[in-house]
Formats: C-alpha cells, structure tokens, sequence
C-alpha cells in the first residue's frame, strides 16, 4: 500500500470541502440514524450527548485490539465520549453515557493523531466515532497537512447512516463495525434501538462497498473491514441470522471476531425483569454454537 486513502483527497482539497459540509451539517444534525435535528454548532446536545466538539475520554496504543491492528507497536485508539447507542450492559457506560472525557477542538484531535503516530502506533484508531464524524474530518486534514501517514480505522457499534458514510468513503481505510443483533425487538429492549438490525445491515454494506475484505500485509491491517460480533447469554445477539447475514450479502471471506468477553454490568446490574438474561456470563456451549453458525455460513476467516 502507498500510503492511506485520505491523502489524496487531503491534497486535492476535496478532504477539506467534506469536512466543512459535515461541520455545517451539525446545525441539523443528522449525523447518525437518531434525527435528533438539534443544532449541535450552538452546543445543543442531542442523544450522543455531544455538541460542537468531540469530547475525548483517552488517547494511547492499545495493545488489546485484534492482531492486526496491533502488530508490535499497538493500535493507536482514541476513545471519543458519547454514543449514539445506549446499551444496557455497556462496559464503557461512563465512557459512553456519562461524563468522562473533555472537549477537544480540531487543533487537539490534530495533534492526538500526530502524537500516536510519533508513538510508533500502526494505525489511527477512532472508537465510537458514528456522532463525531464532522470533527474528525475536519481535524483529520489538519493532520494529513502536518504529516499524518497512517491508515484510519472506523470503530464503531454499527448503528450507522448510510449518508453519513458516504463521507468517509476514500477517506477511512479499515472499518470495524459490530453487528450486535438480529432480532429488533432485542435491540431495543437492550439498546433502545428498534431498528439497529436494518440500519446496521446497511451500514455493513456500505463498508464493504468502500474497503471490501480485510487485507494484511507482514501481519498488519491495511486496508478493508473487521467484523464483531459479541456473543449473549440465551442466544439474544441473535448469532445464526448474523453470520447468515454477513457471509449471505457481504462476503465468506470477511474478517469476523466472535467475542465471548460479555459480562454484567451497569444497568444489567440493577432488578430489572428486562435483563434477568443478562445476569451471567454466556456457557461455553453458547460461544460453541456462534462457532458453529460462522463455519456452518462458509465464514472462512471467522
């Protein structure tokens, strides 16, 4: 590979007339599936709990990604506070529905990226990025025109605008979507999202139209999309019609992680009848059947 998508787009200046529409866009804001419609240029906030700028929770190599990404210098994450998702059993709940974190204008994401690739990371890894997009492109050619040089991953829950997307297409190199569920009515029971399963299966296909399949190169990943996927107790992610879904409209050689880390926590935590499901890890026999479902579907990279 050459170098990361976006720099030619940067150099054309294309890169800065995507950013300056999708900043303009924040005063109706429709950057992701929610509507909300709030003007987000005068710090209104909407369901991400975002205004103007991004807030930033934490920035650094992250060795705990998947292999790809992290080769031997680590992936260089930067964890963007708020989320478009509201899940019940969110590990990061203070991360991504609380307060933590703190508002960084265009400048300082410039320099976080500049700061990560002078770390030696292998790569700019942007997590929970759906209700952010406008500010990442508009500081992302700040750092293209300082020298940034590495590729960009897209970490996101899934629950992504087509259109939205579509102003990243030549600019993200990896995208690195969940695909959480199947059935709505989990979804919204779990995540308050009803529509989570069409809108991500959208999503997922305009992924890959941009990148297509995971490609590496001497065990790093350079360009094309990693799927996740977390496996629930009682089946309720919902794992056969995902790995139908993938290897059926996107490709039996995409790039799936089947994870098996859930465990309870926040609002799971509480009495509520919704989760009682949720109160435990998953069995081995859980995780042995999403194996199952992949192989069974052809995913020959799951």
């Amino acid at each position: 590979m050459s170098g990361p998508s976006y720099l030619s787009l940067h150099n054309s200046g294309e890169l800065s007339e995507r950013a300056a529409k999708a900043v303009s866009r924040l005063a109706d804001c429709h950057c992701c599936p929610r509507h909300c419609g709030v003007d987000r240029i005068n710090d209104v906030r909407g369901a991400c709990g975002i205004g103007r700028n991004a807030s930033v929770c934490s920035y650094g190599p992250h060795l705990g990604e998947e292999a790809p990404l992290v080769g031997r210098n680590g992936s260089g994450t930067i964890f963007f506070g708020g989320c478009n998702m509201h899940c019940d059993f969110c590990q990061n709940h203070g991360i991504s529905q609380g307060s933590e974190g703190a508002a960084v204008d265009a400048e300082r994401l410039a320099e976080m990226m500049a700061d990560l690739q002078r770390m030696g990371c292998h790569n700019i890894n942007l997590v929970t990025p759906s209700h952010v997009i406008p500010q990442i492109l508009e500081a992302l050619d700040l750092a293209a025109g300082r020298g940034l040089r590495l590729p960009l991953v897209y970490n996101s829950g899934g629950y992504d605008r087509v259109e939205a997307l579509r102003l990243l297409d030549g600019v993200v190199d990896i995208y690195m979507p969940d695909a959480k569920y199947d059935d709505p009515a989990v979804a919204s029971r779990l995540s308050h999202v009803d529509d989570y399963p069409a809108v991500m299966r959208s999503a997922l296909k305009e992924m890959h139209r941009q990148v297509g399949d995971l490609v590496v190169e001497d065990g790093i990943a350079v360009r094309g999309m990693i799927i996740r996927h977390l496996v629930l107790p009682e089946r309720l992610a919902g794992s056969e019609g995902v790995m139908a879904f993938i290897a059926e409209e996107l490709s039996r050689d995409s790039y799936v992680n089947i994870m098996d880390q859930y465990r309870p926590c926040h609002k799971v935590l509480g009495s509520n009848a919704a989760h009682a499901a949720l109160k435990r890890r998953i069995r081995p026999e859980e995780y042995r059947d999403a194996r199952r479902a992949a192989a069974h579907h052809g995913l020959r990279r799951a």
